[in-house]
C-alpha cells in the first residue's frame, strides 16, 4: 500500500461517507461473494478452524474454572488472550500494511495450530496447571495482533470494493455457523474424554485455512500497494482516525461495548455453576443458542446493501437492554432464550462496525483503521474481564451481567447523540401511525435575517 494521505486529508472521495451513513450497495444476493474462487478457499478453511477455536474457547473456560473454581480466573484467561491486542494492536495494523497479506497469513494461522496443540499436550499428559492456560492464551493473543488486521484487510483483495461488505458478513456467519457446532461438541468431549481432545481437534484444525491459502490464485488478487517503511506512520492512523467522525465515533462505542458487554465466557460459565448449578452440557448449550442468534444476524446483514450508523447506535442500544433483561430472567430457559436476541445484536453491531470502517477508511490506512478497530473491540477485555470477573464473584452473576447492559446502553445513547451533533441532526418523535416513530433528521437551518426583513 502507499503512505496515504496526511493527517489532515480526507479519503478518497470513493471512499468519503458522511457522519450519517456508511453504505455500499451490493447485488447478487445473500451469497454473492462466494462466487469468487479464492474467498471460497479463504471461506471453507474458515469455517473447520472456527469450529476448532470454539472447541477450545469452551474447553479452556471449562478448564480454569475445573482448576480454580473461581470466575476471576477465567476473566484473567480473556484478559491474557486480549492484552497483546490492547498493548501491540495498532502495531499490527502497520505490518498489515507493509506486508504481503497472504503470506502473513500463513504463518499466523501456523503459529495458532501450534499453541492448540501445546495445550492439547499439556493437558492429556496430566500435566496442565492454570498458569500454563495463562501463558498460552497470551502466546495466542500475540499471535492475534497480527492475524486479526491482517485477515480483515484481506478480505478487500480477495472480493474487492463491490462484495466487501457481503464478504464481511459472510465471514460472521462463517464464524458464527462453527460457534453452533464447536460448542455442542466441545461439551460432549469434556464430559466425555476431557478438554485435552477438544484442544488437540482445535491445533489440527488450522491445516484447513493454510491449504486454502496455499491452493489460491494469487493473480485474481485485487492488489493494493503495501505502505513503504516510514516514521509516524502509527500516529498518521491515529490522526486520520480522530479527524473522521465515521471512524472515531463506531470506534468508540465498539470499545464500551467490547470492554462490558462482551464478556460472556465469564457471565455464562458463572451462571451455569452458580445460578443453575450445572455441567459443561448446559454452557455449551448457552453457546450454541447465542451463536444461533449470532448466525441469523450475520445472514441479515449478508442481504442487506449498506452499512448505516444510526442502525449500529440501534443495536448496540437493544444490545444492552436485552442484556439488563436476561440479568434479571426468572427461569433457565428465559435466560436461554434471551441469549439468541442478544446474540444477534451482538453480530449486527460487529458486522456494521467492520464493513463501515472498512469502507470508510482510505485502503492505504485500512490496516491501521482495523487494527484500531480491533484493539478496542477485543483489545479492552483485559481492562474490562478482571473487574465484570471481579463484580460477578463478589456481587453475583446478575448483578455482573447487569452491570455490562447497563454501560452497553449508556454507550450507545453518547454515541448516537454525538453522531447525531457531528451530522447536525436533531432527534424527532412521531407517533402517528404509518410513520418513523423515533428518527435522527437534518436540523432546520436557522431562519435568515434578510427573509425575517422581507415579511416585515
Amino acid at each position: 500500500m502507499s503512505s496515504g494521505p496526511g493527517a489532515d486529508s480526507a479519503p478518497a472521495p470513493n471512499h468519503h461517507h458522511d457522519a450519517r451513513t456508511t453504505s455500499l450497495h451490493t447485488k447478487g444476493g445473500t451469497f454473492s461473494s462466494l462466487r469468487i474462487r479464492n474467498y471460497r478457499l479463504f471461506a471453507a478453511g474458515q469455517v473447520v478452524s472456527n469450529t476448532g477455536t470454539w472447541m477450545q474457547r469452551i474447553a479452556q473456560d471449562w478448564l480454569v474454572l475445573s482448576i480454580t473454581g473461581s470466575s476471576a480466573a477465567v476473566g484473567i484467561t480473556t484478559a491474557l488472550q486480549f492484552l497483546p491486542m490492547l498493548l501491540f494492536g495498532l502495531y499490527g495494523g502497520v505490518i498489515a500494511d507493509r506486508s504481503p497479506k497472504r503470506r502473513l497469513l500463513l504463518a499466523t494461522q501456523a503459529a495458532m495450530g501450534v499453541t492448540g496443540v501445546a495445550l492439547a499436550v499439556l493437558t492429556l499428559t496430566g500435566r496442565v496447571e492454570v498458569w500454563h492456560v495463562y501463558l498460552i492464551a497470551f502466546v495466542l493473543g500475540l499471535v492475534t495482533v497480527v492475524d486479526n488486521p491482517a485477515r480483515q484487510a484481506f478480505v478487500a483483495e480477495m472480493v474487492g470494493p463491490a462484495d466487501l461488505r457481503n464478504a464481511v458478513s459472510l465471514n460472521s456467519a462463517n464464524f458464527q455457523s462453527a460457534r453452533l457446532v464447536g460448542p455442542a461438541v466441545a461439551g460432549v468431549l469434556i464430559t466425555a474424554v476431557g478438554s485435552g481432545w477438544a484442544f488437540l481437534a482445535n491445533g489440527l484444525s488450522f491445516a484447513a485455512p493454510i491449504a486454502g491459502l496455499l491452493m489460491m490464485r494469487t493473480g485474481e488478487l485485487h492488489r493494493a500497494e503495501r505502505a513503504p517503511r516510514g516514521k509516524g506512520q502509527l500516529r498518521e492512523g491515529l490522526r486520520y482516525v480522530a479527524g473522521n467522525p465515521e471512524l472515531i465515533w463506531p470506534i468508540v462505542l465498539v470499545g464500551f461495548i467490547g470492554t462490558f458487554g462482551f464478556n460472556f465466557p465469564i457471565w455464562l460459565t458463572a451462571f451455569v455453576n452458580d445460578v443453575f448449578h450445572a455441567d459443561a452440557s448446559t454452557y455449551g448449550l448457552l453457546n450454541t443458542l447465542m451463536a444461533a442468534g449470532s448466525l441469523v444476524g450475520a445472514l441479515l446483514a449478508a442481504r442487506r446493501g449498506s452499512s448505516r450508523l444510526r442502525l449500529l447506535v440501534g443495536a448496540a442500544a437493544l444490545f444492552g437492554v436485552l442484556e439488563i433483561t436476561a440479568a434479571l430472567a426468572p427461569s433457565f430457559w428465559v435466560f436461554a432464550l434471551l441469549l439468541v436476541p442478544i446474540g444477534m445484536c451482538g453480530l449486527t453491531i460487529n458486522v456494521t462496525a467492520n464493513s463501515g470502517l472498512q469502507m470508510a477508511a482510505d485502503p492505504a490506512l485500512r490496516g491501521r483503521v482495523m487494527s484500531l478497530f480491533m484493539m478496542v473491540f477485543m483489545g479492552g477485555t483485559p481492562l474490562g474481564a478482571p473487574l465484570v470477573g471481579w463484580i460477578t464473584d463478589a456481587y453475583g452473576p446478575r448483578t455482573g451481567f447487569l452491570a455490562g447492559g447497563v454501560v452497553s446502553a449508556l454507550a450507545a445513547a453518547a454515541v448516537g447523540l454525538a453522531l447525531a451533533r457531528a451530522g447536525d441532526l436533531r432527534l424527532k418523535v412521531d407517533f402517528r401511525r404509518g410513520h418513523q416513530h423515533v428518527a435522527f433528521v437534518p436540523r432546520e437551518p436557522a431562519a435568515r435575517p434578510e427573509r425575517a426583513t422581507a415579511a416585515v
